[in-house]
């Protein structure tokens, strides 16, 4: 014959209880009431059909019964604690890694890797070159740092961190053939793109109000690149006008090796933190406040 299991909160109770010796002290290890302990104690009693306690002066003590339980479950609930624990050990010093795509990481993460790694050094941080901008999905993937449009996936949770600008820039060397004024005259100019990127070109240029049969025309006598971090080295180098995210041109407007003639405009797509469904969230939430704090140090 099959008996039925009381409630596990139950067992906890009475097994806190049983080694604490006290109701006080076992309810204020589980954080619940005085009251609520004692109401699980009773439950247990009349599952069993006996006492597992009686009273011994001002405190309780175990029953015949009430020990032979504990002697049952005492060594259970040490060892169900123990495997916690080791798990719990076992995901906290295991590297926390973060997939990026290499542009974004190269232009923007590795200059404030070190910042960093000396903030969050409980992270134990591990950056990794992702193959797209989408998530990856590998397990060994604790989360990936990339541009994308929603919808998001219903397999991820999704922090937003900032939207996404772009602007054409080009180096300062070729300013004298644009004009602030005129959007069109970049036209005059090499556009530089990247495959990765399609829709970066004709956003903005509807953004600017620019004819899109003249814009497919000037990209076919372009020159696209595999990377964004190859395209901005090739607008640094004064190859053409390229088309990038403000956020990973930032210091080269700073410095001056990239002016932005027409500005900057903002698209669907976001700076996000993608991460697994069942994730560590203490240690991903640690890294998006960081990501949020240093993003909101940036001048956009």
């Amino acid at each position: 014959m099959q008996h039925s299991m009381p409630p596990l909160s139950a067992l906890r109770a009475f097994e806190a209880t049983a080694r604490l010796g006290s109701v006080t002290a076992a309810a204020d290890e589980l954080s619940v009431t005085h009251g609520a302990v004692s109401r699980q104690l009773r439950s247990l009693d009349e599952h069993f059909g006996v006492a597992l306690f009686a009273k011994a002066g001002r405190g309780i003590e175990l029953t015949h019964h009430g020990e032979r339980l504990y002697h049952g479950i005492g060594e259970a609930f040490t060892r169900l604690r123990d495997s916690c624990a080791d798990l719990k050990r076992d995901v906290e010093e295991a590297p926390f890694t973060l997939a990026c795509p290499g542009s974004l990481l190269a232009r923007w993460l590795i200059p404030r890797l070190g910042r960093l790694n000396r903030e969050l050094p409980q992270l134990k941080l591990q950056v990794v070159v992702s193959e797209s901008e989408l998530p990856a999905k590998q397990d060994t993937i604790s989360a990936t740092l990339a541009f994308s449009e929603p919808p998001w996936p219903a397999e991820v949770d999704v922090v937003e961190l900032m939207p996404e600008q772009i602007g054409a820039v080009v180096s300062p060397h070729q300013q004298d053939k644009l004009d602030p004024a005129k959007p069109e005259t970049l036209f005059s100019s090499k556009l530089l793109y990247t495959a990765s990127r399609p829709q970066a070109w004709p956003q903005w240029a509807s953004a600017q109000k620019l004819e899109l049969a003249h814009l497919e025309e000037a990209l076919r006598k372009g020159q696209g690149f595999d990377h964004l971090y190859y395209l901005m080295e090739a607008a640094v180098a004064g190859l053409g006008v390229a088309i990038a995210p403000k956020l990973l041109v930032e210091d080269d407007l700073k410095s001056g090796r990239l002016i932005a003639p027409w500005g900057f405009i903002e698209t669907p797509a976001k700076l996000c933190l993608w991460l697994p469904r069942h994730h560590n969230s203490q240690r991903s939430e640690q890294l998006a406040e960081w990501l949020k704090r240093e993003l909101g140090g940036t001048d956009l």
